[in-house]
């Protein structure tokens, strides 16, 4: 327990204090701009237009959230070359009702250097994503009731949500301008986030304050870590379309590696930003092969998502809806999941959200942690519900980040085949400290 607690608070505090000139060069008035080139990436800190979304880059993969977003970060320029830091960290302790339900203290964590500068006729952006979970998290996964998705070591993770692995992402990405409404746009990584699905929940500013992960990530953005990504994106006025090539196995239980392999799964997308506030997307695609323990299915995701931005006096508003569906090419079972969350802050220092979930769940997760039975087949069984409120509150800590405690619940309706193994009303409880790096002007 007293490494435990150690690791947490070590990830908590890592790369959280930028160099000191950093914060003195975050806005346009302090910088020294040393070419029109320059000042176009400024720009883009909070885009106006669809197109600077796109150059901004702070999302995860090549999604894009509304304009108006803000995006915690600090920023530098080196030379030619405009640096940036987002990171987000929580410490949790979580406890949950119900037989299957576990308690366990652990850190959610992402941390995401980006550079960007004006190459050739156009701009390259090198960024790459890591995560400490794979020594924060214990035993292959931490508690969430109802969650499935993914193995370790042959068998499958029930009730808990697996560490994301070290590397989240290493990626390039280049943007070439074609008139002043149009963007072509390349993306290539080894590991990355190819065209399918919303902003994945780590990274969506409707999710921020929430610590743990939603219950339909493998319906709905759980492709967010995928092996030999290339994404090819062509962007017009409101509207863009993408196609990506990418490996579908999912991440296996080592998660200090990269996991690659052959180009076999494909997906498009379709964005659409009508305004400063919306952002919308449809998106399929066909995966090869994701499940470790069923090597022989191949998968087809639709999904479709809206998001909503808006500046609130002092505060802010995201909102997300999102619908996803995993269909079996072997079978055509279907599992569904719908999602809402939103996430209010006021009075600058205050963060209120919700997240209500409805999401299918397969006869798989009867079984537990256990091997599966020989000539099992995976079906889909029931419904269960997840109602999620949560408050917390920035304090005065740490220099350059945002510091705040605070507390969820999470109430849970249960399918009547799930009820005898998890009872009618299971209730789990995060209490937590965040921090997450924070502009200079926040």
């Amino acid at each position: 327990m007293r490494c435990r607690w150690a690791l947490a608070c070590a990830t908590l505090l890592i790369g959280f204090a930028p160099p000191a000139n950093a914060q003195n060069q975050s806005t346009c008035s302090d910088m020294n701009m040393h070419s029109g080139g320059m000042m176009r990436l400024m720009a883009q800190m909070q885009p106006k237009v669809f197109i600077q979304q796109i150059e901004h880059h702070a999302a995860s993969g090549t999604s894009a959230e509304p304009n108006s977003t803000p995006t915690p970060m600090v920023m530098t320029m080196k030379g030619e070359w405009m640096l940036m830091f987002h990171a987000n960290a929580f410490l949790v302790d979580t406890q949950q009702t119900s037989p299957r339900g576990g308690d366990e203290l652990f850190s959610t964590n992402w941390l995401m250097p980006m550079a960007e500068r004006e190459w050739g006729p156009g701009q390259l952006t090198l960024r790459a994503m890591f995560s400490l979970e794979p020594a924060t998290v214990t035993g292959e996964r931490y508690p969430l009731l109802f969650q499935q998705g993914e193995t370790a070591y042959g068998v499958p993770i029930a009730d808990g949500q697996h560490p994301h692995d070290f590397f989240m992402e290493l990626a390039a990405l280049y943007d070439l301008h074609l008139g002043d409404r149009g963007l072509v746009s390349f993306y290539l990584a080894p590991v990355g986030d190819p065209a399918i699905g919303p902003t994945a929940y780590p990274h969506r500013t409707s999710a921020a304050e929430n610590p743990v992960g939603t219950l339909g990530h493998h319906q709905e953005d759980s492709t967010h870590i995928a092996g030999d990504v290339v994404t090819l994106g062509a962007t017009y006025g409101i509207a863009r379309i993408e196609a990506s090539g990418f490996h579908g196995r999912e991440p296996d239980e080592h998660r200090w590696n990269i996991d690659q392999g052959k180009m076999d799964s494909w997906a498009t997308r379709l964005t659409v930003q009508p305004g400063k506030s919306w952002s919308g997307q449809f998106s399929y695609a066909r995966i090869t092969s994701p499940e470790a323990l069923f090597p022989d299915e191949d998968q087809e995701r639709m999904t479709a998502s809206v998001m909503y931005n808006r500046k609130v006096a002092h505060g802010n508003l995201a909102s997300t809806a999102i619908w996803g569906r995993t269909r079996s090419i072997e079978d055509s079972a279907k599992e569904n999941s719908y999602l809402l969350e939103s996430t209010l802050q006021f009075k600058e220092r205050n963060y209120a959200w919700l997240r209500l979930e409805n999401a299918g769940r397969t006869n798989e997760l009867l079984l537990g942690e256990h091997p599966l039975p020989p000539g099992f087949r995976e079906e889909p069984l029931t419904h269960v519900q997840a109602y999620t409120f949560g408050y917390d509150r920035d304090v005065k800590f740490l220099p350059n980040v945002s510091t705040a405690t605070g507390a969820q619940v999470s109430a849970y309706g249960v399918g009547h085949p799930l009820q005898p193994v998890y009872g009618s009303n299971p209730i789990a409880v995060q209490v937590f400290i965040r921090i997450r790096v924070k502009s200079k002007q926040d």
